[in-house]
């Protein structure tokens, strides 16, 4: 039996851990001795080393008694700032908060706890399940580098339930977007800019007039851009000589998405050349597409869970990426699922109880299914 006081009280517990993305050891351990009592082998790979983290990627396999291969359920363990010092407030409506300082980081203990009580409540009752793996990852915040680092040949599932969305509990997102970030070093050339003005190539100028060319916002029905920042000079009377940009774009299609990357490179060289400037450019994809067909069985075994427990199913498209997208790059068919926390990223972050409750109800009768 799922028991309420139990989620609140671990909820507490956790959010109570400071776990900065790469600083996530004191969780790691806690989560790591949470799934032995629980019966999973658990192991820790060696992700932290490559980002110089003080924690890996916990992954744990317990055996069930229904035929069929494993189902994944992830959640990460690091939180965005502001975080240190995060403590859960219950409110007399069931609504849980942080003190308004921090984060309360619902993102994504939330996800974690609905896991651990589904788990742990079918095992106290007996009731048999799916074997099941769990996939608890570092640094997923910074475009998912602890999942990119996971070796997924130890991966016996076809199909990844991650808790790690906002929104209405019984939502469910099926696709989300490639994110590629850039960043373009305009070279112009100092001078001082009362002596010799003409003498110098204005870095920021050049950096103005292209990004002004640049289409922003919501391009087309499936593609965002945006710069972000703009860095440069170094005192008012000199001509800058350099001029940092930095953004990004996202998109449902991946190779679309990487024309209009590759496009707004084009035309800063082209735009820097024409002044005497130089460019320099660096892209990194940090997210590729995927759209998980809603007709196959990770979504419809989603949506009889949702049904069994009287929620309705929603499927939705989300701008926002997560280890998902690194699931269905290694062969996982997944959906993202709402796991009961809103406002995510801000002091304003909350969660419910009562949505806590749905959401680990969900999850227990996904590792119960016979589907």
């Amino acid at each position: 039996m799922i028991k309420k006081e139990r989620i609140i009280s671990e909820f507490s517990e956790l959010v109570a851990i400071d776990s900065p993305s790469f600083g996530e050891r004191e969780i790691a351990d806690l989560l790591k001795n949470k799934l032995l009592h629980i019966g999973f082998h658990v192991t820790e790979d060696e992700a932290g080393k490559l980002f110089g983290s003080n924690c890996g990627n916990l992954y744990g396999f317990l055996k069930g008694e229904i035929s069929g291969t494993p189902i994944l359920f992830s959640a990460h363990m690091d939180t965005v700032t502001p975080a240190l010092g995060k403590k859960a407030i219950l409110k007399a409506d069931g609504r849980i908060t942080s003190a308004g300082d921090t984060v309360l980081g619902a993102d994504d203990v939330a996800g974690l706890v609905s896991i651990l009580e589904a788990v742990r409540s079918i095992r106290e009752d007996g009731i048999p399940h799916r074997s099941i793996e769990v996939l608890f990852t570092i640094a997923e915040e910074p475009y998912t580098k602890g999942s990119k680092a996971f070796n997924y040949s130890n991966i016996l599932s076809k199909e990844a339930y991650v808790l790690d969305l906002s929104g209405k509990v019984g939502r469910a997102a099926f696709t989300a977007p490639s994110i590629l970030s850039f960043k373009a070093t305009v070279k112009g050339k100092a001078s001082h800019a009362g002596f010799a003005p003409e003498e110098g190539i204005h870095a920021i100028a050049i950096a103005a007039k292209l990004i002004n060319q640049v289409p922003l916002g919501r391009v087309d029905d499936d593609t965002t851009i945006n710069i972000g920042t703009i860095s440069g000079g170094e005192a008012t009377n000199i001509v800058p000589e350099i001029c940092k940009i930095e953004g990004e774009v996202r998109g449902f299609h991946h190779d679309k998405a990487i024309k209009y990357l590759h496009d707004i490179k084009g035309l800063f060289q082209t735009g820097v050349e024409e002044f005497g400037a130089s460019l320099e450019w660096e892209e990194t994809v940090n997210c590729i597409a995927y759209e998980t067909d809603v007709n196959e069985v990770t979504a419809k075994r989603f949506q009889e869970a949702c049904e069994r427990i009287g929620v309705k199913a929603e499927f939705v498209k989300t701008f926002g990426g997560s280890d998902c997208n690194t699931f269905v790059a290694n062969g996982i068919s997944g959906i993202v699922l709402a796991n009961a926390m809103n406002m995510v990223h801000s002091c304003d972050e909350y969660t419910e109880v009562d949505e806590l409750m749905k959401c680990t109800e969900i999850v227990k009768e996904l590792m119960i299914s016979r589907m």
